[in-house]
């Protein structure tokens, strides 16, 4: 680093705004974020200055200015717009012992202003030591959509109460308690808008001087890891991630996914390749349920939707089994990142009315799903993990008078760099997968548009 991060206070100090037109103005706009004395130094201002000047949020400054004027500031941008007059003013700010900001020009500030993201009292800055400003305003814009709205208020109350912690708690408990406090119950109330709500919930807890039974209580999240692109991911879904102890994921995951959990996270792979059972269902649901019950919070990593063939019921029952809190996080799923890869809707008016999705495989010993059953005019047929299937799946239901020739596209790892379509008819759909060598994570779309069943005696 070139420049060493932190933050200055401006609780009772001044800082000085060198110039009385636009850049001062988007300098003055930032600093009124803060509590700073703001004193605009130049010969005139602009109307949004002067507006500032009228309702007592700034003073003017008309001038002379000399190393006095920077005397003793938080800050000093210089932001008059002409080089000249910056160099000058620079000059007379340093003889005035200032920490200096000169607008666009980084050789000439001991300071850069970062792009800010905030939440009152939680502010994250991020700089690029003045290098490449549009990427910190790039990384701003993604940080804002991880951070609740809400956080700073919760914060806020949290340092309202700090006192009272420290006076009712023993000081082994309190850990435990602000963990409670930013990962259970309060936070969630919070988060929907019960602010009184999660307020009450730990001041019951401080005046009855008891840590939460369920502070250090496990949890676990089966969250949904979308097909492929991680930027596909909920909000929620990045939350958990950031939040978990230990991490269970297979080989559907994309290993980016992975990026945006904790650093020292423990990260464990329970990969089911085809037709192998390395990790059998309930191998794994011991294993999440057994790091729960050691207080860890248990995220459960699944390609898609969880609840769409991801197993999430025979997890969620292992969980409330052992008496383990368990949380669905919803997922985009396969037919839904395929449609909007291929820029195609799932549904057609006057065409195409309903969408089922369905699966290619089965438990051993079961018997085949009833493909064919799903087939109706109007109707877009999604079918996961149907490789090893597909031609099973095209004969039953060209037998029981499916057209041969209904389009049919077979998304292939979509999403991610290696994504690929193929568009056949169904008749062709076995050969077609063979001539291309699909195999494994690929979904098959068969579309059956309404006109494709004219003439059908059993067409409703």
């Amino acid at each position: 680093m070139k420049s060493f991060p932190m933050f200055i206070r401006t609780t009772g100090r001044r800082v000085v705004i060198a110039g009385g037109g636009e850049q001062a103005a988007q300098k003055a706009r930032l600093i009124l974020k803060t509590d700073a004395a703001i004193i605009l130094a130049a010969p005139e201002l602009d109307a949004e200055l002067r507006g500032l000047v009228a309702q007592n949020r700034a003073i003017h400054d008309a001038g002379p200015i000399t190393p006095g004027t920077f005397a003793g500031s938080a800050l000093t941008f210089i932001a008059t717009g002409c080089a000249g007059a910056d160099a000058a003013l620079h000059a007379l700010a340093k003889a005035g012992g200032a920490t200096v900001n000169v607008v666009d020009r980084p050789e000439l500030c001991d300071a850069t202003t970062p792009s800010i993201v905030d939440r009152d009292p939680v502010v994250v800055a991020i700089g690029t030591e003045g290098t490449a400003p549009v990427l910190g305003r790039s990384l701003k814009t993604r940080i804002e959509t991880l951070l609740p709205p809400r956080i700073g208020g919760l914060a806020a109350l949290a340092g309202r109460l700090r006192g009272a912690v420290a006076e009712q708690l023993p000081e082994n408990t309190r850990r435990a308690f602000w963990a409670w406090v930013f990962n259970g119950a309060p936070t969630q109330l919070h988060r929907t808008g019960a602010e009184a709500e999660a307020a009450e919930l730990i001041k019951s807890a401080i005046d009855t001087r008891r840590v939460p039974e369920n502070a250090g209580e496990g949890h676990i999240a089966l969250v949904g890891a979308v097909p492929g692109a991680r930027d596909l991911l909920t909000l929620r879904a990045v939350e958990r991630l950031q939040e978990a102890d230990v991490i269970y994921y297979d080989r559907l995951v994309d290993p980016d996914v992975l990026e945006l959990a904790r650093r020292d996270a423990e990260r464990v792979f329970v990969g089911k390749e085809v037709g192998a059972c390395a990790w059998p269902q309930d191998r794994i649901c011991a294993l999440i349920t057994a790091e729960a019950r050691k207080g860890r919070r248990v995220v459960r990593l699944k390609s898609g939707d969880p609840s769409i063939f991801g197993r999430a019921t025979e997890e969620m029952e292992a969980a409330r089994a052992a008496g383990i809190p368990v949380e669905i996080v919803p997922g985009i799923t396969a037919a839904s990142a395929a449609a909007a890869q291929m820029s195609r809707s799932l549904t057609e008016r006057g065409q195409t009315d309903t969408v089922i999705f369905a699966t290619g495989a089965c438990r051993p010993g079961d018997p085949a799903p009833d493909w064919a059953n799903h087939m109706r005019p109007g109707t877009t047929l999604a079918i996961y993990m149907g490789v090893r299937t597909a031609g099973n799946i095209s004969r039953a239901l060209i037998s029981q008078g499916a057209p041969c020739h209904a389009p049919v596209d077979v998304a292939c790892d979509v999403s991610t760099k290696d994504e690929r379509f193929l568009t056949c008819t169904l008749q062709d759909l076995e050969p077609a997968l063979a001539e291309h060598t699909v195999s494994g994570k690929a979904l098959i779309l068969v579309r059956f548009p309404k006109t494709a069943f004219a003439g059908r005696a059993n067409a409703a």
